[in-house]
């Protein structure tokens, strides 16, 4: 039996006396995508710590490849931040940058070897961004350094990837093109994909499972099956307006909920 490689259950988690996280389940399996979707400051980015071992939790059980989250290393988990602090004028090329996601394998004082030469380079190829492997990574689109970042993150060869609001800065095309990218990782590589957005619009089309959180989570089940409208009430507010793209059908629908 394969044990799911995020499990949570009855999950509370608090800010001093104010609850930020409610009776939270949620399950992340072996090669699905799951996007976590909700409004800024409903408990997204809470969440994705308590699975990074980086915010303690009051209750309820969390197990991230069978083990609570801080027993897990480091290695076993690629993360992608909201933002990504590089210098502007520090001289670093694409392929130096995702080289040091092989830092963690090597452990201290070890130089990469070709075999880390190697991964680096597959990872660019998998991303689409090897052509531009030898240019200083500032000189880039961001949608670019997304997938440069990306790439950094597999270099660590972890069985979960979590991106916190990856697309965030992209325009609609750098979007689709991340998120094609995110399938073709999932289905090459395995791992779990587990990432948090404000947006159901894009997001939607390309990941296997939606759960949408705002301090509780109040829906979670497959893409492309319709979110009752009482739902996004309770999610996204009484008045909002949401495009959805629907994989199966040349066009897209826009719902207005009020």
């Amino acid at each position: 039996m394969t044990i799911p490689y995020v499990l949570i259950e009855g999950l509370n988690v608090k800010y001093g006396e104010k609850i930020v996280l409610k009776d939270i389940f949620l399950k992340v399996e072996k090669g699905e995508i799951i996007c976590i979707v909700g409004p800024n400051g409903g408990g997204k980015t809470t969440l994705l710590k308590v699975i990074l071992g980086l915010k303690d939790y009051s209750e309820g059980k969390v197990l991230v490849l069978g083990k609570p989250p801080k027993e897990v290393e480091k290695k076993e988990i690629g993360y992608l931040p909201q933002k990504e602090n590089i210098s502007k004028n520090f001289p670093i090329s694409v392929f130096e940058t995702v080289l040091m996601g092989r830092y963690p394998k090597l452990g201290l004082f070890k130089r990469p070897t070709s075999r880390d030469r190697e991964i680096t380079l597959d990872c660019l190829k998998l991303v689409k961004m090897d052509n531009l492997k030898d240019e200083n990574i500032n000189k880039l689109s961001g949608g670019q350094k997304q997938r440069v970042f990306i790439a950094r993150a597999l270099a660590m060869e972890p069985k979960i990837l979590i991106l916190d609001e990856p697309s965030t800065g992209l325009d609609i095309v750098a979007q689709e093109d991340f998120y094609k990218i995110l399938v073709d990782i999932r289905d090459k590589k395995e791992m779990a994909i587990l990432m948090v957005s404000h947006d159901i619009g894009v997001v939607s089309t390309f990941v296997d499972k939606i759960a949408c959180l705002n301090k509780t989570i109040h829906y979670h089940g497959k893409s492309g099956t319709p979110i009752p409208n009482e739902v996004l009430k309770k999610v996204f507010g009484s008045n909002i307006q949401i495009l959805v793209h629907d994989q199966h059908c040349k066009g897209c629908h826009r719902g207005e909920h009020d």
